[in-house]
């Protein structure tokens, strides 16, 4: 069932009267999502969004059921069952550029330990694996080898036909929750606290020939790695429950920096705006994500810029929410868009402020990250940074109300709307309102030519 509602513009009871986060008025001027499509199937927690093409995506959850969707108009494309328990990973696995025919697949993981792959053109099922031991936890595809790779007790390595190329022996006593591809044939496996480096030996000739060696183990995380992004060919970022992040050199895996949640009493002026709350639950990092400059962390209820030139936060938002961060997305104009345990949706602004004057900054500055305590030289150091360096501020510009319950993620469909999913167990595409209003003025004239009915009439 499909229904238009129209959204953010009301302020969710309540929410007036938390003193520590910002809210909007009813004006929301900078705020285009002010129309909503409702998109009804699941019945069950939604969790996974995963985007097809320029305009289809799939979702799926704690139901087993894949749906397939129109960003466009949500309209329901099709509805998928094979899997007994809920989704635990989902990926898209596009035509690879030598393919002459298009047929984008989807993967998905159930807690049944299943792993099932998907016709997105016709709505049928492929191939089902049924081997695994445990769980699949998470599904890459490295679209360059044409492959894809499961984790969960073990690393297991595919291709498109579904022939197990390649795996490892039982790891450890954890599972893999998280893969990134690194450079060189090379993939980087959260298993726990540690990272656990893969390097992929490539076949030439068909399915013979392939292995997966463990090349090196990363033992610099304190507790249990929750998210890992890849900025780019050179570097990649890790983040764990008690804060830590750190930054890794992609190529030859060595920490380039480490930060963490370490607080010194001593802080006073510059750290109060961007002090991390001793509570793990507070500063965990549920999820990165980057561009050539930043890396954006949703960190407990808060959100982070976090600049790996200068290796400094440039901006943030304490509480950015009423409860934890699930989510977060940089937008091509300069825009971050969160999602929360809180139920809301919200659009900040990365804004520069004026530049600040010269001024000596607290031993303790660089400490709060986790460089241990400053000395003269670190101090002259972040001073010359702050000389040098624009302050920035994170300024909330929309906030989507519409879901009733936790909102676990979305994607971003640029002029096409925003779809997030929650567990409400709905699906809800954000529009932008002006751009609808022109599109149906604009197909109502198209109607009415047609007809022959639009006639000046005197």
């Amino acid at each position: 069932m499909l229904r238009w509602l129209m959204g953010g513009g009301r302020e969710p009871q309540g929410l007036s009267e938390k003193s520590s986060v910002q809210n909007l008025g009813e004006e929301q001027i900078q705020n285009p999502y002010t129309e909503l499509l409702v998109l009804k199937g699941h019945h069950d927690i939604v969790r996974f969004l995963v985007q097809i093409d320029d305009c289809r995506f799939a979702s799926a959850g704690d139901d087993g059921i894949v749906f397939l969707w129109n960003a466009q108009t949500g309209e329901k494309l099709f509805e998928l069952h094979g899997h007994t328990h809920k989704i635990t990973a989902i990926a898209a696995f596009p035509s690879s550029g030598a393919c002459e025919e298009k047929n984008n697949l989807i993967l998905t993981a159930s807690a049944d330990r299943t792993v099932i792959v998907w016709d997105c053109n016709s709505g049928r099922q492929v191939q089902k694996v049924s081997c695994f031991h445990s769980t699949v936890k998470c599904l890459t595809v490295l679209q360059r080898l044409d492959v894809w790779l499961s984790g969960g007790s073990d690393l297991c390595v595919w291709n498109r036909k579904l022939d197990l190329l390649c795996k490892t022996s039982h790891l450890t006593d954890a599972d893999i929750s998280a893969l990134v591809e690194l450079p060189k044939n090379c993939v980087a496996a959260a298993v726990g606290k540690e990272l656990i480096i893969f390097r992929l030996v490539v076949s030439t000739e068909g399915s013979e020939g392939w292995d997966v060696l463990e090349v090196k183990r990363l033992a610099d995380h304190q507790d249990n790695i929750l998210s890992l992004v890849s900025v780019n060919d050179l570097t990649f970022v890790t983040g764990s429950h008690v804060g830590e992040l750190i930054v890794w050199d992609a190529l030859d895996w060595i920490s380039q920096v480490c930060e963490c949640n370490t607080w010194d009493p001593s802080f006073h002026t510059v750290v109060q705006e961007i002090k991390l709350s001793q509570n793990q639950h507070e500063v965990s990092i549920q999820h990165l994500t980057s561009d050539a400059e930043c890396v954006f962390a949703a960190v407990g209820k808060g959100i982070y810029v976090y600049n790996l030139q200068m290796k400094r936060v440039i901006a943030c938002q304490r509480t950015a929410h009423d409860s934890i961060v699930l989510h977060i997305a940089k937008l091509p104009n300069r825009q971050l868009i969160s999602c929360s345990e809180d139920g809301s949706v919200r659009i900040w602004e990365l804004r520069e402020k004026q530049q600040l004057p010269a001024e000596p900054v607290p031993t303790g500055f660089l400490n709060m990250w986790g460089f241990g305590r400053a000395n003269k030289q670190a101090s002259q150091t972040a001073k010359k940074v702050q000389e040098s360096t624009t302050s920035y501020s994170l300024e909330l510009i929309g906030d989507l109300i519409g879901h009733s319950s936790a909102v676990q993620m979305f994607l971003y469909f640029s002029e096409l709307g925003l779809v997030t999913c929650s567990a409400d167990h709905l699906i809800i595409l954000w529009k932008d309102g002006e751009r609808e209003s022109r599109l149906r003025s604009l197909t109502l004239f198209q109607k009415l030519e047609q007809n022959d009915d639009l006639q000046l009439r005197f």
